[in-house]
């Protein structure tokens, strides 16, 4: 075991902050598909991939500036998941085959991304990532900062408009008893149209996060999985700040790990810590 400074400990904790944002930005769309539409949505972190080469393509061939990709990509992913959740509704897909169905599109979009940029890995060079800000005797990378704004600021906003707006009372009341909502005039098929939109839109924004701050290749899809998928059920189905908060405790955790013993021991703290409190609180993922 090694007894990093308290400097090192600090950059570590830090970072572990940084990707914890990543995690609740990448969770809160799985969050909010699984627990107010029953969609086990694993094209969700597909999508993100894809959103992140698109942000490298429109960026390194194009020359736009990676924020400004949002314009395009947002927009983009919005109709891409309302077209995913027409599919599954017409053919009426369980919350089981829904898991099945969105991973075959997730391998589709894979097959995809190798086909258009192959499987090399890609890094996106922006003028993000050669600027970092000093706090005493800790740095910033821009690109974190920006990922932590950007979780921060739309996990907060999304609880606001579930918890405050007639809109988000709409949602939830339509996910908890689908026949009084709309017996209460609740169209719940639109509702669930515009939020299967908004989780791909989050995963778009997500992609251009992992391009600013990241290496990427098509198989690191799946890499992601796993420990998004502790996020989310530790932060809780349907609430838009528990991806976040339960990300940056995974973030940290892993990173202290990495820092006071060996990389390969982060996904098993990370993990350990999902079963025991599925253990203490199987009602958790209710």
């Amino acid at each position: 075991m090694n007894i990093p400074s308290a400097t090192l400990l600090a950059q570590s904790i830090l970072a572990g902050l940084f990707t914890g944002a990543l995690y609740g930005l990448l969770g809160l769309g799985l969050s909010l598909s699984w627990g107010l539409l029953r969609q086990i949505n694993l094209a969700h972190f597909a999508l993100a991939f894809l959103g992140a080469y698109l942000t490298y393509e429109l960026s390194s061939r194009f020359g736009m500036d990676p924020l400004l990709t949002l314009a395009i990509i947002v927009p983009l992913f919005f109709v891409l998941g309302v077209g995913l959740h027409a599919l599954l509704t017409r053919f009426r897909v369980s919350p089981f085959n829904s898991l099945l169905v969105t991973f075959g599109v997730t391998v589709i979009i894979e097959a995809l991304i190798q086909w258009v940029w192959t499987a090399d890995f890609r890094k996106l060079e922006s003028s993000y990532a050669e600027h970092k800000v000093r706090l005493g005797p800790l740095f910033l990378p821009v690109p974190e900062l920006i990922t932590v704004g950007l979780g921060v600021g739309i996990s907060f906003a999304v609880w606001l408009v579930l918890s405050r707006t007639d809109l988000g009372k709409a949602m939830r009341a339509a996910a908890q008893d689908a026949p009084i909502a709309a017996a209460f005039g609740v169209n719940q098929n639109a509702l669930a149209l515009m939020l299967s939109g908004l989780n791909a839109a989050l995963a778009g924004v997500a992609g251009v996060c992992i391009a600013l701050a990241y290496t990427m290749s098509p198989s690191q899809i799946y890499a992601w999985i796993g420990v998004v998928f502790a996020a989310v059920m530790l932060g809780g189905l349907g609430r838009p700040l528990g991806p976040l908060i339960a990300g940056c405790i995974i973030g940290v955790t892993e990173a202290v790990t990495m820092a006071v013993t060996a990389p390969s021991w982060a996904p098993l703290v990370s993990f350990s810590l999902l079963m025991a409190v599925l253990l203490v609180r199987p009602g958790r993922m209710a």
